[in-house]
């Protein structure tokens, strides 16, 4: 009888675990809008590209065609202005009155 108690015990122990494991595993958290657009590489190189440009005072001319279908065209271009109008207006703050 007590042979029985203890396999029944093991059993149910391992079921539970199992059970467990599985239900967590299933439960990722959505990445942030903000790590989405960190980890795309057409996002990135438009917001380096953009604060380089505003940085040296060039006008805004940013090169699409490195990309070649529209996501990516999109994204360069998100970041392209992102990076050319934040970099502007933190020059802006960091100039002088006169």
């Amino acid at each position: 009888m007590t042979r029985f108690f203890t396999t029944l015990t093991v059993t149910l122990c391992l079921g539970a675990t199992a059970t467990l494991a599985i239900s967590n595993s299933s439960q990722t958290p959505s990445p942030s809008p903000e790590a989405r657009l960190a980890a795309d590489g057409a996002f990135r190189d438009g917001l380096y590209l953009g604060k380089l440009t505003a940085q040296n005072g060039q006008p805004s001319r940013p090169g699409i065609g490195r990309w070649s279908n529209e996501q990516d065209r999109s994204m360069f271009m998100a970041g392209y202005q992102r990076g050319y109008s934040g970099s502007l207006n933190s020059s802006e703050g960091a100039r002088p009155i006169e």
